[in-house]
């Protein structure tokens, strides 16, 4: 899996909110308004909301990914 990069506070906040709000099917609410912003041609939006659906799986995640410090 790829790690999110270039996130900002608001990103992981908004993260936090879709898992709050949506549950299990956070990341595919992040991954819906990704399709969304592509369609409208709105690009950076639909990185950031790319980015974001990864971030939801990294922290929905039963176990740690990656290195441990």
């Amino acid at each position: 899996m790829q790690a999110p990069i270039f996130l900002k506070r608001d990103d992981v906040t908004e993260a936090e909110m879709l898992i709050r709000s949506f549950g299990p099917e956070a990341g595919l609410e992040a991954a819906e308004r990704a399709e969304s912003s592509r369609t409208i041609g709105n690009a950076l939006q639909f990185c950031r909301w790319r980015q974001i659906e990864r971030l939801i799986v990294l922290l929905s995640a039963a176990r740690v990914q990656g290195t441990v410090h």
